[in-house]
């Protein structure tokens, strides 16, 4: 089992998304995501949240909501659960990332761009500002398989 975070930052309607172009071995290649990474050892979830978000932006969060739990099941890789976070509230300077380019796109077009299928249903419970949620995504390849919201089938 793997734990990550994932945190999407908002300001002026945009989400900061990362476009993920720069590692070869990437399980992510050439998709948009927020910004995040694996848990190290003795990290909670916020403390991992924190310090990538740091790392990949130079930014530092002043305030975040934990809003879920995503659980990716896959015919390809181990079980990951992904705590998913977000912030209108941050500091510092924007610096380039060594994972990909960091743009920060209007919410409006993030759902046009390449994003695993599953990235568009948390998207959408963040813009309808759900309450804290447990979202279970199963990917056959790159395909979603089936999603299961809260313990209720959704696909």
């Amino acid at each position: 089992m793997i734990n990550t975070t994932l945190c999407y930052l908002e300001r002026d309607g945009c989400y900061l998304m990362l476009h993920r172009v720069k590692k070869e071995r990437d399980i992510n290649r050439d998709k948009w995501i927020g910004v995040g990474g694996k848990f190290e050892d003795k990290e909670s979830p916020e403390d991992c949240a924190l310090r990538e978000v740091y790392e990949e932006t130079g930014l530092t969060m002043t305030g975040y909501t934990y809003r879920g739990v995503v659980t990716f099941i896959s015919d390809q890789y181990p079980t990951e659960y992904m705590h998913l976070f977000h912030s209108a509230s941050f500091s510092g300077t924007l610096r380039d990332c060594d994972e990909g380019t960091l743009e920060w796109v209007p919410k409006s077009q993030v759902p046009s761009l390449p994003t695993w299928e599953g990235d568009r249903i948390f998207l959408r419970l963040l813009d309808e500002d759900r309450p804290f949620f447990s979202l279970k995504l199963e990917y056959r390849g790159d395909r979603l398989a089936a999603a299961v919201l809260d313990g209720t089938p959704i696909l």
